[in-house]
C-alpha cells in the first residue's frame, strides 16, 4: 500500500476511534445515572419504612402502597442498571477494538516508512559512484 492511502485510512480509523469513544462516554455516563437513580429508590424506600412511632391506620395503609410501588421502581431500576453496564461493557470493547484498528494502521505506517528509509539506502549504495574532480582553490 502507498503512503497516501495508508494516511487516509489512519485517518478513516482516528475518527472512528473518536466517534466510539465518545459512545463509549455516554453509556458510562448512562451507566452511572441509573445506578444513582436505584440508590435514590432506596433511599426513598428506606426512608418510608415502618417505624416504632404510632401514626393513623390510614397513612400506613398509604406508605405500604408507596413502598410496594418504590420495591417495583427498585426492580426496574435494577434492571436498567444491568442493561446500561452491558452497554458500558459492549461500548468499551468497541472502543479496544476501534483502537486495536488504529494501532494496526499506525504500524504498517511505520513499517511502509522504514521500507522507504531501505529502498533509499539500497538505491545510494547502488548508483554508480559519482566522481567530483576537485582542484585547490585558485
Amino acid at each position: 500500500m502507498d503512503k497516501k492511502k495508508l494516511e487516509r485510512i489512519h485517518k478513516v480509523r482516528t475518527l472512528q476511534l473518536g466517534l466510539v469513544r465518545a459512545e463509549e462516554v455516554r453509556a458510562n455516563d448512562r451507566a452511572q445515572s441509573e445506578s444513582q437513580l436505584r440508590a435514590r429508590i432506596a433511599q426513598l424506600a428506606n426512608a418510608i419504612a415502618p417505624s416504632e412511632v404510632s401514626t393513623q391506620g390510614f397513612s400506613l395503609v398509604a406508605a405500604a402502597r408507596f413502598r410496594d410501588r418504590l420495591h417495583q421502581s427498585a426492580e426496574a431500576a435494577e434492571g436498567r442498571v444491568r442493561a446500561a453496564q452491558a452497554v458500558a461493557t459492549h461500548a468499551a470493547e468497541k472502543t479496544r477494538e476501534a483502537k486495536r484498528d488504529q494501532s494496526a494502521i499506525e504500524k504498517l505506517i511505520d513499517r511502509a516508512d522504514a521500507q522507504a528509509v531501505i529502498r533509499e539506502i539500497r538505491a545510494l549504495e547502488n548508483a554508480p559512484p559519482s566522481r567530483k574532480i576537485r582542484h585547490d582553490p585558485c
